[in-house]
């Protein structure tokens, strides 16, 4: 018997097979819809935020550099800047013109930009800003936020940038910053492992990055220069950055202030005083070491660096008569003159070869073989010992005691005091200058040393060059009488360069004799500087040396028509005056050296200089007690540096 079809029971057969296929087709949806959306929530939610926020490196912000009372030297200013993305560029040249149309932008500036657009592509960092102009005015920088929008890949932004508060003052102390060369980002890698290396290359390519090139900001570099970090920016469909969102974790790290043991103001008086002459002036403590001030003038601003010096701008420093990018105080070599002639009698009476009490009789003349040297004072000095030749500063007298000392001892003390060493303390540019004797002649020229040379070497002069920074630790070692010293140019920050310590012996007795000449030289009648003893304080008084370097030969025919000197003689050719003080003189405290370039005359130029750089010292106590020793919170272990 056959079956009978029925219509219901085979509709009701397939609407259950159906029912129970899409039962499970909409299972399985819930279940994956669960699993995106419950158990996977986070991992696609993390991938679909890759879509609209990325993370920008963010450099740190530099430390400071601060005077030694906590006075900013080295900080930041805000400033409007535009950049562009090269990645997010359509068309570099017609965003740059864009850009150009709306502020003033030379050629030069639109060549280098697309240029840096072009390597950041080449070298795959095209998500790197590019800097298309710093220092934005007000009106510049409204203009631009306005029309932003219309420009894909523009950003116009307020960015911190180093600045120089005092400009000049202390530029070459303090170097300058500026962005990294290819050299600057091999030397900063240098001694790194890979990632290390890699992580300086990211973060020195950012605009906002900046190396020290001189001074204490190449020296502290590290010290100064904090660690990345990153920002969380947001950004819409164009790649547009839209918001940013903080996250402390990623906020990069700042550098450390740096602290130098100068006093701003007495820099600033100094600078002051010079009057537009162009020399050198240096301020020790004499019992700490600390250096006080370093002057070198003129120079440059280093403002002027942070964001890119113009070629033009730099031929005119370079080429610039009166050398402000030259560091006179701790690079400058001069002969010393008459200021030396405390070295030639200290190493008159260690080594035995004159006695303070011996006699030398100067009429002005001093034969030897067959030239004859010659005396500053007209008539001569007449019969004169140690004391009275220093205080009146007898060229005749330092003849003899250095043909009776010899050249090897007076260079032996000349490197006591400190003199052809090159004294950095953290500062680029320095110089050891010269201490000859016999041996180095033999090496440099393959020649005899002359016993005439030694004559010269008596009061200064001859192939013998020191800096203002050496004849001021000279002053210091006197004043201490003998004391070891270690000059500090930093209060807080990384250690000292210079390990070594001038603690060669000195006979006290000796300096006190050195001493009481000095005090001579500007309190007692016939002193060469008789006229700036008085620091104008109501007692204390200062003690001194003059020197006046000749730069040139004057020939036997000048001298018997009269020696050329003021308006008569160009200035290239004019002496240097040079003076080196401390005060008080019967409680030491301070050691100055001065020197003016062509300044004719010690006593007359450089020592007024050096005595109101003393009295300013002086009365405001330059030497108190610095911020840095001030501060619990500021002191360092020594495994971070500390104080040097």
């Amino acid at each position: 018997m056959s079956k009978v079809f029925n219509p219901e029971a085979e509709f009701s057969r397939r609407m259950l097979m159906t029912g129970v296929a899409g039962g499970v087709v909409w299972a399985g949806l819930v279940a994956r819809l669960f699993q995106l959306q419950i158990l996977e929530r986070e991992k696609y939610e993390e991938l679909a935020n890759e879509n609209h926020i990325k993370l920008e490196l963010a450099p740190p912000q530099r430390g400071r550099i601060l005077d030694r009372f906590g006075k900013p030297l080295a900080s930041h200013r805000r400033a409007g800047r535009i950049t562009v993305i090269p990645e997010q560029l359509e068309n570099p040249a017609e965003t740059i013109a864009a850009i150009a149309s709306l502020i003033d932008l030379s050629d030069v500036q639109i060549k280098r930009v697309l240029d840096d657009i072009q390597r950041a592509r080449a070298r795959r960092a095209a998500f790197v800003p590019v800097i298309v102009a710093n220092e934005l005015t007000y009106e510049d920088f409204a203009r631009m936020n306005v029309h932003a929008v219309e420009l894909p890949g523009v950003q116009v932004e307020m960015a911190l940038t180093r600045s120089y508060p005092r400009g000049r003052d202390f530029a070459h102390v303090l170097g300058y910053v500026a962005r990294a060369s290819q050299d600057d980002l091999v030397r900063l890698k240098e001694d790194k492992s890979s990632d290390e290396a890699k992580t300086i290359e990211q973060m020195f390519r950012h605009p906002d990055m900046r190396t020290g090139r001189q001074g204490m900001e190449r020296f502290a570099e590290e010290w100064l220069r904090g660690k990345p970090g990153f920002k969380k920016l947001v950004t819409n469909a164009a790649g547009r950055v839209i918001d940013q969102i903080p996250d402390e974790r990623l906020a990069p790290e700042a550098g450390k202030d740096l602290f130098v043991t100068i006093d701003m103001d007495l820099q600033r008086v100094a600078i002051e005083r010079f009057e537009g002459e162009s020399g050198a002036a240096v301020v020790l403590d004499v019992e700490t070491g600390d250096v006080l001030a370093m002057v070198s003038t003129p120079a440059f601003d280093p403002n002027d660096f942070v964001n890119g010096i113009s070629g033009s701008d730099y031929a005119e420093l370079r080429d610039d008569t009166r050398a402000p990018l030259y560091p006179r105080a701790h690079g400058g070599v001069y002969p010393p003159g008459s200021t030396f002639k405390m070295v030639v009698a200290t190493a008159a009476l260690e080594s035995g070869a004159v006695k303070p009490t011996d006699r030398v009789h100067c009429n002005r003349y001093y034969h030897f073989g067959n030239r004859t040297w010659h005396c500053w004072k007209p008539g001569g000095h007449g019969s004169v010992d140690m004391h009275g030749a220093i205080k009146g500063s007898c060229d005749v007298y330092f003849y003899e005691i250095a043909r009776r000392t010899g050249a090897q001892a007076i260079a032996d003390t000349a490197r006591k005091f400190g003199f052809g060493e090159a004294w950095s303390l953290g500062m680029t540019g320095a110089r050891g200058g010269l201490v000859p004797d016999p041996e180095w002649k033999l090496r440099a020229r393959k020649e005899q040393w002359y016993e005439g040379e030694t004559l010269n070497f008596g009061i200064g002069q001859g192939q013998l060059g020191v800096t203002p920074l050496q004849l001021a630790l000279m002053t210091a070692r006197i004043a201490s009488e003998g004391k070891a010293l270690k000059p500090n140019l930093i209060g807080l920050g990384p250690k000292d360069p210079d390990k070594h310590v001038l603690d060669a012996p000195l006979d006290q007795e000796v300096m006190q004799r050195m001493k009481a000449g000095m005090y001579g030289v500007t309190s007692e009648g016939g002193g060469t500087a008789y006229r700036s003893g008085d620091l104008g304080l109501g007692g204390p008084r200062l003690a001194g040396k003059t020197g006046t370097a000749q730069v040139r030969r004057i020939s036997a025919e000048e001298r018997a028509k009269g020696i050329r000197k003021g308006e008569n003689i160009e200035r290239e050719l004019r002496d240097h005056a040079l003076f080196v003080a401390y005060a008080p003189a019967d409680d030491p405290k301070y050691a100055i050296s001065v020197v003016v370039e062509h300044g004719e005359g010690g006593s007359s130029r450089a020592a007024p200089v050096a005595r109101d750089i003393l009295h300013f010292a002086l009365k405001t106590d330059s030497r108190r007690r610095a911020a840095w020793s001030q501060s619990a919170s500021l002191r360092k272990s020594d495994d971070d540096g500390g104080p040097a």
